[in-house]
């Protein structure tokens, strides 16, 4: 494994070619684009592209770069509107690295000022890392870590 510019980039061989591999992004949908883009856009410092908009499809969406490189794609599409409650097969969480135990905290008490749901209080976990927990506007587990 090496770590090039703060990302985890993973060096891969079938027999004969090797390949560097490098998470570059994650999708979400969402009942509501532009909630969901402002809110990671506002909290979590993101980039957002211009929306792409696919009429024939009923679909748009949003890239929103981080730091570091990584995205979220933010999806809307008239035909996918469920929502699932619980736990189930799929996307856990993600995770935002705000590089302090402080910050950690701030960030924590800055989504409860601001009525979001905090699933799990700022702490040491077993793995190491210091975090707490949100949902964002759809449900969509967040962690915040040190």
């Amino acid at each position: 494994m090496l770590c090039l510019s703060g990302l985890f980039v993973y060096l891969c061989h079938s027999p004969n070619h090797y390949y560097i591999m490098q998470l570059t992004h994650i999708a979400i949908w969402t009942n509501e684009l532009e909630r969901a883009r402002e809110f990671y856009v506002k909290y979590f410092n993101g980039k957002s592209n211009e929306k792409y908009v696919n009429p024939k499809k009923g679909f748009a969406s949003y890239f929103v770069t981080f730091e570091g490189g990584a995205a979220l794609e933010i999806m809307q599409r008239m035909d996918v509107t469920g929502e699932k409650e619980g736990l189930f097969i799929g996307l856990a969480h993600f995770a935002f690295s705000v590089g302090s135990k402080e910050n950690v905290d701030g960030m924590i008490e800055l989504f409860r000022k601001e009525g979001y749901t905090i699933l799990g209080e700022p702490r040491t976990t077993g793995d190491g890392f210091y975090e707490g927990s949100i949902s964002d506007p759809d449900g969509n587990i967040v962690e915040i870590i040190a």
